[in-house]
């Protein structure tokens, strides 16, 4: 093992060759010896020593507390003190106030050993801790999520560089400050903030997910959709010194999935409702229609009379334009409550909820046919068709939404063979 290098910065020229000779008994390495406060720094630079060993009373343009800051903060080499007297350590008490930071001249060999040594060793343990916290530090920053670590008393302790971008603030900002004031939730499903995150997993000790529809509200008040967990964070006591915060946007996943669900539910034409968002609306009305005695709804069931000849006249992409047109005439002729959806092709279904009698349904009818034969302007085209409509409700108690769909069929077909742009009832 080589010997650590030392350099020895002492104005007095016999103390600094009696504590040179001091060193090499002891198996250091003197590296150099210098009296001026300018040379120890490039001294320093160019020998990079293990230690350096300064008098504190250095005479010159810099003092030995101004020189020991330089090699200390500057290069990471460790500082052990010389002084006089106990006079010395009271004028310098704050660079003497760490045990063994400084030695009593004249120098006493198992003294000078001892204080090396520790320095040395308190330098080493300060430097594995240092890289262990930037090595965490590297990890954390390297995350795909956004990382944010409190306090015990749940003040913000760091954050990411994706915890800044997402919330908006920086952790110089941020540090210091409640949680609750940096990370503004709000958990969508029941619209209310939620407060003191850091503090209840904390006294819980265990892991917190995050609500299904958590929504962080950025320091630009801007709505983000997030997702993750929040956990204790334990030394190796077992003792909880604070939490960490570890969250995604999810924007695009909830963006994702909503288009999952208008797919499965939705007609990709129109926007409308589908077959399979009608039957399960449809079903839920019929379960209602059981527990009350006096809830009434009806089933319309249309066809549009004459839009093959349109489709193949004009073309689909006419025909399309056409039904999404038809659409939009359907929803204004309902209440905000009904459902109409698209069953495919030129078929629609529409459900009119908690009506008084049929004639409601009647009404809505007329309505429609009203509607639709005012003219839609398509491409200088002005086309216009009117529907066969079929009409059911629930006056006997239909158990199934497939039965209440045949006989509205039923009707509508009724309906076509009566000369259609028309309705009947089943």
């Amino acid at each position: 093992m080589l010997a650590r290098k030392i350099l020895v910065v002492e104005d007095e020229k016999i103390l600094a060759s009696n504590i040179r000779k001091s060193l090499q008994k002891l198996g250091y390495s003197v590296s150099e010896i210098t009296k001026s406060g300018k040379e120890a720094i490039k001294k320093v630079a160019e020998t990079h020593p293990h230690l350096v060993l300064i008098d504190i009373c250095l005479a010159g343009e810099i003092d030995g507390v101004h020189v020991a800051d330089i090699i200390q903060n500057h290069f990471h080499v460790p500082v052990v003190y010389l002084t006089e007297c106990l006079e010395y350590k009271t004028l310098h008490k704050n660079q003497l106030s760490e045990p063994f930071s400084y030695i009593v001249k004249p120098v006493i060999e198992r003294d000078l050993h001892f204080a090396i040594e520790m320095a040395l060793y308190k330098h080493q343990s300060k430097k594995i801790l240092y890289e262990e916290k930037q090595r965490l530090a590297t990890i954390i920053n390297s995350m795909g999520c956004a990382v944010i670590v409190t306090y015990a008393n749940g003040s913000i302790q760091m954050m990411n560089p994706i915890a800044e971008r997402i919330t908006g603030w920086k952790q110089s900002e941020a540090f210091g400050k409640d949680l609750v004031e940096i990370v503004n939730l709000v958990d969508k499903d029941v619209g209310e903030t939620i407060e003191n995150l850091a503090t209840d997993v904390m006294e819980a000790g265990e892991i917190f997910n995050l609500p299904e529809n958590c929504t962080l509200i950025t320091k630009d008040g801007r709505e983000i959709a997030i997702g993750d967990n929040i956990s204790p964070i334990r030394d190796r006591d077992g003792n909880i010194t604070g939490a960490v915060l570890i969250f995604q946007d999810i924007t695009k996943r909830k963006q994702t999935e909503a288009q999952l669900i208008r797919n499965a539910f939705y007609d990709g034409l129109t926007a409308l409702p589908n077959r399979v968002l009608f039957l399960d609306r449809l079903r839920q009305t019929i379960e209602r229609s059981k527990r009350r005695s006096d809830y009434y709804f009806a089933v319309l069931f249309l066809d549009l009379d004459g839009f093959k000849e349109i489709n193949d006249r004009f073309g689909h992409g006419i025909g399309d334009d056409f039904l999404i047109a038809i659409a939009r005439r359907l929803e204004s002729c309902l209440r905000g409550g009904d459902t109409v959806a698209r069953f495919g092709g030129d078929e629609f279904t529409v459900l009119l909820e908690d009506i008084k009698d049929i004639t409601d349904a009647t009404n809505v009818a007329k309505r429609i046919q009203d509607s639709l034969r005012l003219p839609v302007n398509l491409n200088g085209y002005q086309l216009s068709t009117t529907a066969s409509i079929g009409i059911t409700w629930n006056f006997s108690n239909h158990e199934e939404p497939a039965t209440l769909l045949r006989d509205a069929d039923i009707a509508m077909y009724r309906a076509k063979r009566q000369g259609k742009a028309t309705y009947a009832i089943f």
